[in-house]
């Protein structure tokens, strides 16, 4: 609206006439020399600015107002108001009108994106020295990091590289490169390392991490009275060789695979053979086999020309996931089991949230919907109808003459893959041929057809094969920082499943490229990252500080890494260690999983009542919690309450919780006090009826330690209280001994490890 006294109202008009004397005015302050001369620099200069700051909104997809900035040709254009820039002339130019006056970019949120001064004049010195636009060249939004999304330069993006490790002054704490990148953080920070932990506590830890089971007092004594100055380094190896090493670190993977054997939903019936795929990880593990070659099979076993029964059991992979044979909308279901393979793959071995571009180009990170679908087509493999409920998620390895949960492709010319409009099948768009991520450029490629001898589509392993190159950003960074996770209680990353623009940035990036590189470089073997971040002073270290307190101060959450973490065990170590004091654990190592007793007041809210689960043997459920089999509609109550893994996503990194129904669960539930009781006759057994030598019995067999002299007379005062109470005189050392065990078995120190 226009005043009538010849004052500037506040009409659209008068806005556009105030910017332009703005720009008329800065335009005599700020010649174009001063930005960098006649020549401006487009790349370095504009293009920046374009990408991060206007893109958002007018970009090919996005075209706000009809306006497309990516190239000299729709710059030209200008949108529904007719030309943005007039070269030469800044101070008529609606685009620098536009951004000086605050009104772009937009407010968000209420808040201000007004460009900086910097930004303005660069812009301003551009159209100025008659914004040349140079030819070909087209930019995007996700050419450049901005403030509120990721770009291709976003770090987890770059090449890894090999920095040389720093030089620390402390040099006698340094027994490998990762303490060289650790110190001199700590030492910047002016933070000292916590002192070693002692051999009871290393040893113990060790374990855990290893093999998931406890020391026992035997390995204790002897490890602690090993004089040899390589004591510690044998003993990794060790454990590094052993069988349930396997067991241990495939339990990690089997979260990120969202194993489980049943499917899901109401019916949750059985996936044959799923138990096969388990047995797989572990054996590929405990072989050490190469990470490339791990990913492989997972993707494309069906596909090697190698292939044989356990390639194939492999690519159990893509079929482990929920399946739905009633969906209301069967077409659409399609779509749904293509977002479990884009998701789990893209998870498990990149480390990003690809999925989040089904519907629309992802809002954080530089991955168009058009690549979401790319990926999808390289598991399109013909019609997945939903009613086949023999097929139980994808198509039937018996195809290959295995019976077993694998996957190949049901033809060698599947139908086209349609991007979907906001994800929606009824509204189908382009036709999106198989590919790889754009996001990494110099590894961008389509996936050509098979050979025509071939019997595969051979895009899941062309895949594979883009996921394994030595030049891949992610695949290293993403793999060896799961690894650290589990030894340090966090990953350099501590977003593992993350590595996008919303998860957490790298502690230590240099530490995580060094790494990286080095796993590369010593044939992708995962026991030797586990060897060289074991043996390293930084994992060596105590989980108490003589300076606790005021490093608490400077570095709360111990990103620095100065102190060792002390963790609560996982469902699956605590109970097995519980079974392994008790003297009952069997070891036996693969096979078909047992069924566990599952409590009536369980089973109360399924629809089918009883559950259809008939336990296995009471001497098979003694076998380790990895073994024990996983249904979805009714996982175990011990484990869930210890934050057992949602088994329908991939999982990189489970909750951690302290909550009262994991101390109830141990105080009052049958399988503490049954194990409690076991536990207790085999202190009798070994110890007699002398009440002290069964005391010092019970903490060697469950804390793998002499009691001290207080707790050891406190643990008779509990022997003498505890026989009180019981009226069978005959029974009541017995009973009271199985109280002891239930009390130690309680205690934080069976259940965390420092």
């Amino acid at each position: 609206m226009r005043r009538t006294d010849g004052g500037i109202g506040h009409g659209p008009g008068c806005w556009r006439a105030l910017g332009r004397a703005v720009v008329a005015l800065l335009a005599f302050a700020v010649s174009p020399l001063a930005v960098g001369g006649d020549e401006v620099d487009f790349d370095r200069r504009v293009s920046p600015v374009l990408a991060m700051r206007c893109l958002e909104c007018h970009g090919v997809n996005t075209a706000s107002g009809g306006l497309v900035l990516t190239s000299g040709e729709s710059l030209a254009k200008g949108g529904d108001s007719g030309e943005v820039v007039i070269a030469g002339k800044p101070e008529e130019s609606a685009l620098l009108e536009r951004v000086i006056a605050d009104e772009m970019p937009p407010k968000r949120q209420g808040q201000s994106q007004k460009l900086s001064e910097p930004e303005i004049q660069a812009l301003r010195a551009w159209i100025a020295a008659g914004a040349k636009w140079p030819k070909g060249r087209v930019i995007d939004r996700d050419e450049r990091t901005t403030s509120v999304r990721g770009g291709r330069d976003w770090w987890s993006l770059q090449p890894i590289a090999r920095p040389t490790p720093p030089t620390p002054r402390r040099t006698d704490w340094v027994k490998n490169p990762i303490d060289a990148f650790v110190l001199a953080k700590l030492e910047s920070a002016g933070i000292d390392p916590a002192p070693q932990s002692d051999r009871r506590v290393l040893i113990r830890r060790a374990y855990f991490d290893l093999v998931g089971l406890p020391p026992t007092i035997e390995e204790v004594d002897a490890f602690v009275k090993d004089s040899r100055p390589d004591a510690y380094e044998r003993l990794i190896a060790r454990l590094l060789e052993s069988p349930h090493y396997g067991e241990r670190w495939g339990r990690f993977w089997l979260d990120l695979a969202r194993f489980a054997e049943t499917s899901g939903y109401e019916r949750d019936q059985e996936k044959p053979g799923a138990w096969k795929y388990r047995d797989w990880v572990v054996k590929s593990l405990n072989d050490d086999k190469p990470y490339d070659r791990f990913v492989l099979e997972q993707l494309a076993g069906d596909e090697l020309p190698d292939r044989d029964e356990q390639t194939v059991v492999a690519t159990g992979f893509l079929r482990l996931g929920t399946w739905n044979d009633e969906p209301n909308d069967p077409q659409d279901y399609k779509y749904e089991r293509l977002e479990d393979m884009v998701h789990a793959t893209t998870t498990a071995f990149l480390g990003m949230t690809v999925k989040c571009a089904r519907c629309h180009d992802h809002k954080f990170d530089p991955i168009p919907q058009t690549d979401y679908y790319r990926i999808a087509a390289t598991f399109w493999s013909g019609p997945i109808e939903p009613r086949e409920r023999e097929l139980l998620g994808g198509p039937s390895s018996k195809e290959l003459g295995y019976d077993v949960l694998g996957w190949t492709d049901v033809t060698r010319a599947p139908s086209d893959l349609h991007l979907l409009k906001k994800g929606e099948h009824t509204r189908p768009g382009q036709v999106v041929a198989p590919g790889v991520l754009s996001m990494i450029p110099d590894l961008d490629r389509p996936i050509p057809p098979p050979p025509a001898d071939a019997k595969t589509t051979r895009r899941r392993l062309t895949l594979a094969e883009w996921i394994n190159d030595p030049r891949h950003p992610l695949a290293a960074r993403v793999y060896v920082n799961r690894i650290w996770q589990h030894h340090f209680g966090r990953g350099l990353v501590s977003t593992s499943d993350n590595f996008g623009f919303t998860g957490q940035k790298p502690s230590h990036p240099e530490l995580l490229d060094w790494l990286a590189a080095e796993f590369l470089q010593g044939g992708r073997k995962s026991k030797r990252m586990h060897y060289l971040m074991m043996t390293s002073s930084a994992y060596q270290q105590a989980s108490s500080h003589p300076e606790q307190e005021s490093n608490a101060q400077k570095d709360a959450d111990n990103r620095l890494i100065w102190h060792g973490t002390r963790q609560r065990q996982d469902a699956e170590a605590l109970r097995d260690a519980i079974l392994a004091v008790s003297g009952r654990l069997d070891l036996r190592v693969g096979g078909p999983s047992f069924k566990p007793v599952v409590s009536a007041e369980a089973l109360e809210g399924l629809s089918m009542k009883g559950g259809g689960i008939v336990p296995s043997p009471p001497e098979e459920q003694n076998r380790r919690s990895l073994y024990m089999y996983s249904r979805r509609g009714l996982l175990a109550p011990l484990m869930t309450t210890f934050d057992f893994c949602d088994t329908t996503l991939p999982c990189g990194q489970r909750d951690v919780s302290v909550v009262a129904p994991q101390a109830l669960a141990l105080l009052n539930g049958d399988f503490a006090h049954e194990q409690s009781d076991a536990t207790a006759r085999r202190v009798g057994a070994i110890a007699g009826r002398d009440a002290s030598a069964r005391v010092r019995t019970a903490w060697r067999i469950v804390l793998a330690r002499d009691p001290s002299a207080a707790e050891a007379t406190a643990a008779l005062r509990h022997l003498d209280q505890q026989k009180r109470q019981f009226p069978d005189a005959s029974k009541a050392d017995d009973l009271a001994l199985a109280s002891l065990c239930h009390v130690l078995i309680n205690s934080n120190e069976f259940v965390f490890v420092d």
